[in-house]
C-alpha cells in the first residue's frame, strides 16, 4: 500500500490587507513593498477560511505568465477553453495528484517526467510487464533501475506495479493488449492507495506524454475547473527537433470520483471521448451539482506539455519496432529492412516515416518557449540526441 498525505508545501503567502498570493506567480518584492506579509499558507486566520475571489480583495502583483487575483492561473490555463476561469478559487487543502504511466524503455523521458512533476505529483503509478505489447518476454528494466539506485531521487513517490501476464486475445488483436496495460495500471494501482479522497486528481499518460508542471499544479491547488481535462501537447518525432504542426490534445485527467463513478476505475476509458454516453455520467454530473464540460489545458498555440514520439537513439527505435503491439497496422517491425539501424538513422536525419513519406516540419529552435522539458535542456550534453538532430550533417 502507498499512503497518501496532504502536501505541506507553502504555495501561498498572505498579507495583513487580505491578499492571498501564489508565491511562484507573484512579484514578491513588489508585494512586500506594498503590503506587509502576514503568514504563509497553512496558517490562515479563521476569518479568512472562506477563500474566494472577492472584488474588494487586494489583487496580487503578477509576474509575467501568471494571471488572476491570486496570480495562480498560468498562461496555459488562462488561454485555455476553460469556461469558468473567473470562478477558480484556491483550495484550503490541496488535492493529491496521482500520475499513472506504463513503461517499456522510455527512460530518458521518464527522468524528464519525474523532474518536471516530482514536486507536484504525490504518487507515480508506474506499471511494468515482463511481456512486450507484442507478447514477447522482456526483462524488467525499470525494476532493475529502481534496485540499482537510478531513481533514488524519486523512489519515495513511486508505486511499482508488476503486470505478470499477457491478456487473452492480445496476440491476435494488439489493441486488446494496448488497452489492458492501462486498465491493469489503473485498477491495480488505485486499489493500493490508502487515504485517497474523491476530489484528488488522477492523470494518465503514455510514457512519451509529459504534462507541463504549471498545468498540473493548477489542478492541485484550485477549485472551479470542470472535468474531464485534456492537455495540449507539443508534438515531435524522434526528438524535440522534428516539431510537428498543431498539438495533440489527449483527455488525461479527472477526479478520483469521476474515475470510479463514470469510468469504473478504468484509465483507458478516460482517454476516450465517449464519457457522456457512459452509464454513470449523468448520475455523477447530478451529484456534483454542475454541468461537466470537458476542457483542455493549453491551446493549439500554447503548449501544456510534450508528446515526443519514437524519441530514442536508433537502438531504442529498433526495440520499439519489435515490441509494438499487433494491431496498429502496418506493423513496421515486421519488415526486416525497416529494422536496420542504418535505415533508422536515415529516418532520424530526414524526419521521414516508415512508409517513405517525409512530412513538412515547421522550424524549431532549442531556445524557443516549451521546446523541451526543462530537465533535458539543463542536461543538454547528456540528452543532445533528443534536443538536436544527431545525423543532420551526414550525407546520404
Amino acid at each position: 500500500m502507498f499512503v497518501l498525505h496532504d502536501d505541506p508545501t507553502p504555495f501561498f503567502v498572505h498579507t495583513k490587507s487580505g491578499a492571498m498570493c501564489f508565491k511562484e506567480g507573484t512579484d514578491l518584492a513588489n508585494l512586500a513593498s506594498r503590503y506587509k506579509l502576514l503568514q504563509h499558507d497553512g496558517e490562515i486566520n479563521p476569518k479568512d477560511k472562506a477563500i474566494n475571489t472577492d472584488k474588494k480583495m487586494i489583487q496580487c502583483p503578477c509576474l509575467q505568465g501568471w494571471h488572476g487575483p491570486h496570480c495562480g492561473i498560468p498562461t496555459i490555463v488562462y488561454h485555455s477553453n476553460l469556461p469558468s476561469k473567473s470562478k477558480v478559487t484556491p483550495r484550503k487543502v490541496r488535492r493529491r495528484v496521482i500520475n499513472g504511466i506504463n513503461i517499456n524503455h522510455e527512460f530518458d523521458l521518464l527522468h524528464a517526467r519525474f523532474h518536471e512533476l516530482g514536486d507536484v505529483v504525490d504518487v507515480f503509478l508506474v506499471c511494468e510487464s515482463n511481456f512486450t505489447a507484442y507478447g514477447d518476454s522482456r526483462p524488467l528494466l525499470f525494476r532493475q533501475m529502481i534496485l540499482n539506485g537510478t531513481f533514488d531521487y524519486i523512489k519515495h513517490k513511486i508505486l511499482y506495479i508488476f503486470l505478470d501476464h499477457f491478456p487473452n486475445g492480445g496476440h491476435t488483436d494488439g489493441w486488446i493488449a494496448d488497452d489492458y496495460l492501462r486498465t491493469y495500471l489503473t485498477k491495480n494501482g488505485m486499489s493500493r492507495l490508502e487515504g485517497l479522497k474523491r476530489d484528488d486528481v488522477f492523470v494518465i499518460n503514455d510514457a512519451d506524454e509529459i504534462p507541463a508542471r504549471d498545468g498540473i499544479l493548477f489542478l492541485k491547488l484550485f477549485d472551479g475547473w470542470t472535468e474531464p481535462v485534456g492537455i495540449h501537447l507539443r508534438k515531435s518525432l524522434y526528438g524535440f527537433y522534428w516539431r510537428q504542426f498543431g498539438t495533440l490534445n489527449v483527455l488525461s485527467a479527472c477526479t478520483a470520483a469521476m474515475l470510479f463513478k463514470v469510468y469504473k476505475g478504468d484509465g483507458i476509458l478516460l482517454r476516450r471521448r465517449s464519457y457522456y454516453s457512459m452509464s454513470g455520467f449523468r448520475e455523477y454530473e447530478n451529484s456534483t451539482g454542475r454541468i461537466l464540460i470537458p476542457w483542455a489545458i493549453g491551446s493549439p498555440v500554447h503548449y501544456a506539455g510534450w508528446h515526443c514520439s519514437w524519441c530514442f537513439k536508433p537502438e531504442g527505435i529498433y526495440y520499439k519496432l519489435i515490441s509494438a503491439q499487433n494491431g496498429d497496422f502496418p506493423r513496421w517491425g515486421d519488415y526486416k529492412e525497416k529494422r536496420k539501424i542504418s535505415y533508422i538513422k536515415d529516418l532520424i536525419r530526414t524526419g521521414g516515416w516508415f512508409d517513405g513519406s517525409v512530412p513538412d516540419y515547421p522550424p524549431s529552435d532549442p531556445k524557443e518557449h516549451m521546446y523541451a522539458p526543462k530537465y533535458l535542456l539543463e542536461n543538454y550534453k547528456k540528452y543532445h540526441h533528443l534536443l538536436e538532430n544527431p545525423y543532420a550533417k551526414e550525407k546520404r
